[in-house]
């Protein structure tokens, strides 16, 4: 049973199976989340910081002795290193180290630490601690932390329980990706190839699409381990995770080897589930064949899942076909500066709030504002193109299915040639036979459009060129002369930064 905030008096432990009472409270309370009211009460009580300067009583904090010197961050920082056992039983010395040591972080690492971490089947208890301890529902205990004051603590209640409709509806005019029921494959090329849009009739005909859903799924495939990003577990248990879990970033199943896991046929041929669509175009990747990079992936995920900011590897261009649920976009050109995302130099490494959650409460309102944020919600039957090197941050609004493909339309085959030749170290997916992917590539092309490929590289070139001119007017060069000495100019004349990403300094 967990004790109303209002009642101070000392630690007692209770069983959950008394906490009906409690349990619908969160129901009403995350009911009333839908329409926009605020963040519900933490279940055990705890609160911002900023309470602790308006609540009487005492403050859980004294009873830390001389860790109360450490700062909340460093003092969860310092529970990472506890095995299980010593972080459950310290858990149990006052209230302050009990809403620190129940954290489900602190457990989702001792997890993947764990036996556990190998197995693909077993029982999902609700949450990672539980799961760990082998706790059934009876076996949980709570304690009255109505007393304990973090932001560190409390923050991750909160972006677990942010209404979603708050940053996904109402989205600008001016900010709302197209829609159109179809395209050709001649409109992609001359208009659309650069820019998002969703296409809502055409995976429709899809076998997959009128068939599958969730419990469909799992009584043909059971016992089939899939891959949700850091663990591969049976679908049977992925689904226990989903439909019951508190995670502020919920793990996304995102497997790249579905196809050959559930015997999928895909193409146009008799008994396929799916095909590509045919307003794309060629895939100048086909032409690697079985050397080709990852391209494929089945993703399915509960509310609140998803990606942070991201481009698609290789430069690779993509399309996401929702087939249950719906997905919230929001996505900037390759140019741009997304508020709350930090891009090293040479692109190697991005930084960024470690959920989607913290993006949206920090960011998202700022972002709204930019002239080059596309918005929109793709819903089940509807397909979302991605333009090669658009950043794009991605959230299930309900659980849901996706199908996901990279591919390399001919309108992006300077982008593809560049990034492979001038990033070796940034390019993924190749299996570790394929030393080479930029010559593969150049070699495939020039046997099948050898055109193509001469128009890409001269794309390439120029490129390459306009980098090295822009690089001698940022270090004060002038074009002159062989036989003329170089001199250092006398202005300040940076010409670059208003491009897509070959507008970096070399």
């Amino acid at each position: 049973m967990l004790l109303p905030n209002n009642q101070r008096h000392s630690p007692k432990l209770s069983s959950e199976a008394n906490s009906a009472k409690s349990q619908r409270k969160m129901t009403d309370d995350q009911d009333a989340l839908r329409i926009g009211s605020p963040i519900p009460t933490h279940p055990l009580g705890i609160k911002p910081l900023g309470n602790k300067y308006f609540a009487g009583g005492n403050d859980a904090r004294r009873s830390l002795g001389t860790l109360q010197v450490l700062p909340d961050e460093m003092l969860m920082q310092l529970l990472e290193y506890l095995d299980q056992r010593t972080l459950r039983l310290l858990g149990y010395s006052c209230r302050f180290l009990f809403a620190c040591c129940i954290s489900d972080d602190l457990w989702k690492s001792i997890f993947l630490e764990s036996e556990l971490r190998s197995k693909t089947a077993f029982e999902w208890k609700g949450t990672w601690r539980a799961t760990v301890l082998g706790f059934s529902v009876d076996q949980r205990i709570w304690i009255d932390c109505g007393n304990v004051f973090s932001d560190v603590l409390h923050r991750p209640f909160v972006c677990n329980h942010i209404s979603l409709d708050r940053y996904t509806t109402n989205i600008p005019a001016v900010n709302t990706i197209n829609r159109f029921e179809d395209l050709t494959y001649e409109e992609f090329a001359a208009k659309w190839s650069n820019k998002p849009f969703i296409l809502t009739e055409c995976i429709k005909p899809w076998p997959a699409y009128q068939s599958w859903d969730t419990q469909k799924l799992l009584e043909l495939y059971p016992d089939v381990d899939f891959r949700a990003e850091a663990v591969d577990w049976s679908f049977t248990t992925y689904c226990q995770y989903m439909s019951d879990n508190h995670d502020e970033s919920p793990l996304y199943l995102f497997d790249r080897e579905f196809a050959k896991k559930m015997k999928l046929e895909i193409g146009r041929s008799q008994g396929a589930a799916y095909w590509k669509p045919e307003c794309f175009g060629p895939d100048l990747f086909e032409l690697l064949g079985d050397e080709r990079p990852a391209h494929r992936w089945l993703i399915i995920g509960p509310e609140r899942s998803g990606s942070t900011f991201h481009k698609d590897p290789n430069a690779t261009s993509a399309w996401n076909a929702v087939i249950r649920g719906a997905k919230y976009w929001i996505m900037f050109p390759p140019s741009a500066l997304v508020p709350g995302v930090y891009v090293s130099k040479d692109n190697s490494e991005v930084t960024s709030p470690l959920s989607i959650a913290e993006w949206l409460l920090e960011f998202h309102a700022e972002a709204r504002q930019l002239p080059y944020c596309r918005e929109g919600i793709c819903q089940a039957g509807e397909i979302l193109h991605v333009p090669s090197g658009w950043w794009h941050l991605v959230v299930n609004l309900e659980p849901g299915i996706a199908l996901t493909q990279n591919f390399v339309p001919k309108s992006h085959i300077a982008d593809v040639l560049t990034f492979l030749k001038d990033r070796p170290e940034q390019v993924t997916g190749f299996k570790k036979e394929v030393t080479d992917p930029y010559g593969l590539f150049v070699d495939r092309l020039r046997e099948e459009y050898l055109g193509l490929l001469e128009d890409g590289l001269n794309q390439l070139a120029e490129r390459q060129a306009q980098k090295k001119r822009r690089w001698d007017i940022a270090v004060g060069k002038n074009t002159v002369d062989e036989d003329q000495p170089q001199k250092k100019s006398t202005g300040f004349s940076f010409g670059f930064g208003f491009g897509g990403e070959e507008d970096e300094i070399p």
